[in-house]
């Protein structure tokens, strides 16, 4: 929604004579574009929808500035969320990744290098300014412009989603976008020919927080794709083969994968044990009480308990040890000092976190031992399977 007096101010890259107030008139990068990533290698987020890479102030001529203001290049983006806005931290958890598995850097960069070169950001804007204020803002409306740019949506409806085999034109993905953006995009890809990058560019009528968001034809780079034969692969590929899991068979809950219940995608509900499916191997095992994976046949899987979010899109996990939730370092951990739970999917055969399947651990359990899983990669990837009780 626009500030009262924005419809005053002249559209950014618009005024012909110069605008003083450049707290409310974004100046000199009145180019905004909001930038998403599509990851596969690593795949990051979920696999139906891109991520977002940042919201960027270009000049009106294609060029830019960056690193406006080294004293507010925070390196604590994660806390400054947490005290201001964690719902929009809950969000970039999800949707703004890093491929590197360093969020946190990513959200810092961002910031650092874009967010202090836009004028309606800096610090003089705020009556009475806090410190770190504008960093809040920053991706509050990275992230709401985002939500309105559900570019996986528009490619399927236009016929174009992510294959291994099929590949697409330039003028087809540019066709779709369009239809909904109404202006063109700018669309990137690798050296291979593969879609990685959009970006959506914008004039900005009022300031960057509150102001109103035009669409409009890119200023500066073209897009890097070929005409023909694009690749759109999709993300977290699924092994062309697997084995089945070995499962503990002194206990009568226990079951193979072959007389495993089906259930439907979606949410789970209830209680339940996790059993490990692993790529390529016949390790098997299962998760025991504070989320560790476990093989030994002398072994007791541990109780889950699955329980709905309030929307009804996801659900938590917790054990006789506490919530479970995948931590900062991307382990998973069920223990009684996590206060917020992790919220998790499912696709009907495997857990899903963040839209991915594919979970990962440094070795095989052997004997007595235990691994933790992670979701960042490792040398070993594996998957979970519900047994329901």
């Amino acid at each position: 929604m626009a500030s009262p007096g924005s419809c005053l101010m002249p559209l950014s890259c618009h005024n012909t004579t110069a605008v003083s107030d450049t707290c409310r008139f974004v100046y000199p990068g009145g180019q905004l574009l909001l930038t998403q990533f599509w990851d596969t290698n690593p795949s990051t987020g979920p696999n139906n929808s891109w991520t977002v890479h940042g919201l960027w102030p270009d000049n009106c001529d294609g060029t830019y500035e960056q690193n406006c203001d080294s004293s507010r290049a925070y390196t604590n983006i994660t806390a400054i969320l947490e005290e201001s806005d964690p719902s929009t931290l809950d969000f970039m958890k999800i949707y703004w990744k890093d491929y590197q598995v360093n969020d946190e850097s990513f959200w810092e960069h961002e910031f650092g290098k874009h967010g202090t070169c836009i004028s309606t950001l800096e610090p003089r804007c705020y009556p009475n300014y806090e410190p770190t204020e504008e960093a809040v803002d920053f991706f509050r409306r990275a992230t709401t412009l985002f939500q309105t740019l559900p570019s996986y949506d528009w490619l399927a409806a236009a016929g174009i989603s992510p294959s291994t085999t099929a590949t697409y034109t330039l003028a087809g993905i540019q066709d779709a976008l369009t239809a909904h953006h109404g202006q063109n995009v700018v669309i990137n890809c690798a050296k291979n020919g593969e879609l990685n990058e959009l970006w959506y560019h914008y004039n900005v009528r009022g300031s960057v927080q509150s102001g109103t968001f035009v669409p409009v034809e890119p200023v500066g780079a073209p897009s890097t794709c070929p005409k023909t034969g694009i690749k759109y692969l999709p993300k977290y590929s699924t092994p062309t083969s697997t084995t089945p899991i070995e499962t503990a068979t002194h206990t009568s809950s226990s079951m193979s994968t072959a007389t495993r219940p089906s259930i439907p995608s979606g949410v789970l509900t209830g209680k339940g044990y996790f059993y490990i499916d692993t790529s390529g191997t016949t390790s098997g095992g299962f998760l025991i009480s504070r989320g560790t994976w476990y093989r030994d046949n002398g072994g007791t899987p541990a109780t889950y308990t699955a329980t709905p979010d309030t929307d009804g899109r996801a659900f938590s996990l917790n054990t006789s040890k506490g919530k479970c939730a995948v931590l900062s370092d991307f382990s998973l951990s069920c223990d009684s000092s996590i206060t917020t739970g992790s919220s998790f999917g499912w696709d009907g055969t495997h857990l899903l976190f963040e839209g991915s399947s594919t979970f990962y651990a440094t070795e095989i359990p052997t004997g007595q031992g235990q691994e933790v899983i992670y979701t960042s990669p490792l040398a070993i990837a594996l998957q979970v399977a519900w047994i329901p009780l």
